[in-house]
């Protein structure tokens, strides 16, 4: 793919989820999606891999569906209240196709099925866009039309997703499909509090965004994709490796690192509101992620020679790590001290 046109999918990427994010009538945040949509689209198949085109056309399939959802679900509500405001949305059908096409967006159980192979099928920086940039503009609609949202739905979706994303992801050996599930896991997370405490789920988000950032820039400058070669990396990159295991218990939600101050927040919140049940089920589940985390941390760094894999040894570089990687990473595991001053704002 060429420079220029790697430039203009990448802009489009940014137009669509700025329409999106900062408008107020359906139509508005409707065309922000397919415009993200469509950007995406060539950068999920630009190997020309059959894997890489069947995950675009899986996409393709599943964002058209849902996008025609939001269509559908905002005429619905315009028609009995004469109303098009993202906020206005008040009909109970209205509010129920709206929420299966937001987690058809997102990757919600049950409508979790594409993302896995999605990401399975697209390079590690497209599986970035894919797990961070193109959530937000869905999160975004998610969070102004809350309130009229049915809180019962959202719960339960809320724990399958948690439930499965924990489950499914035991069994993988390639990256980019774990780091799938525990993106379905985290997006449990969000939906349970987000009736009740909207600017929790974007702090989650954001949390959640920077730490998989600085998880796939990493596996990206090992080069890295199944767990078989990440038990090669230590000898290739120690540091990097030491990072990306912080990191990973960070997204695990361990303490003392900045992952484990979404996880608080919400179990707090969801005790304030009388939630006990939702509250204890959703961390006994989070236990499952914590897993595959440790397993992915395992093999990252304490798997040294002698084991027996069949890769060949790499040869270690000298070179330095990007700046960008060095800050997310510090990002990823040190910001727990700020949390009085984060809970002061929300």
């Amino acid at each position: 793919m060429t420079p220029q046109a790697k430039l203009i999918f990448i802009t489009s990427l940014l137009l669509g989820s700025t329409i999106t994010i900062s408008s107020n009538h359906w139509i508005m945040a409707w065309a922000g999606l397919e415009i993200n949509t469509l950007a995406i689209l060539p950068l999920i198949s630009k190997s020309h891999h059959p894997r890489a085109v069947e995950a675009a056309t899986k996409y393709f399939l599943t964002q058209a569906t849902a996008s025609a959802l939001v269509l559908f679900s905002s005429m619905t509500n315009a028609w009995h209240t004469g109303q098009w405001d993202i906020t206005q949305l008040t009909h109970p059908t209205s509010c129920l196709i709206l929420t299966s096409a937001i987690a058809m967006k997102l990757g919600l159980v049950p409508f979790h099925f594409w993302f896995p192979e999605v990401l399975q099928g697209s390079p590690l920086t497209t599986g970035l866009l894919l797990s961070t940039i193109m959530k937000f503009p869905p999160i975004t609609l998610l969070f102004m039309t809350s309130p009229s949202l049915n809180q019962t739905l959202l719960t339960g979706m809320a724990i399958l997703s948690a439930a499965l994303g924990g489950w499914m992801g035991l069994n993988q050996t390639q990256i980019r499909k774990i780091l799938a599930f525990s993106s379905i896991s985290h997006l449990g997370w969000m939906a349970i509090i987000i009736s009740y405490a909207p600017k929790l789920t974007l702090l989650n988000f954001y949390l959640y965004a920077l730490m998989t950032s600085t998880v796939f820039l990493a596996l990206n400058s090992i080069k890295t994709l199944k767990l078989s070669t990440l038990m090669t990396t230590w000898t290739k990159t120690p540091t990097l490796s030491a990072m990306l295991f912080l990191t990973l218990l960070s997204l695990a939600g361990l303490p003392p690192l900045t992952g484990f101050l979404p996880k608080w927040l919400i179990i707090q919140e969801l005790t304030k509101q009388d939630m006990i049940a939702a509250a204890t089920t959703i961390s006994i589940l989070s236990l499952l992620s914590l897993f595959f985390y440790l397993r992915l941390a395992y093999c990252a760094t304490i798997t040294l020679p002698p084991h027996t894999t069949n890769h060949m040894k790499q040869w270690r570089i000298n070179n330095p790590t990007p700046i960008m990687i060095a800050i997310l990473t510090t990002s990823s595991t040190m910001l727990l001290p700020i949390s009085p001053m984060i809970s002061t704002v929300i």
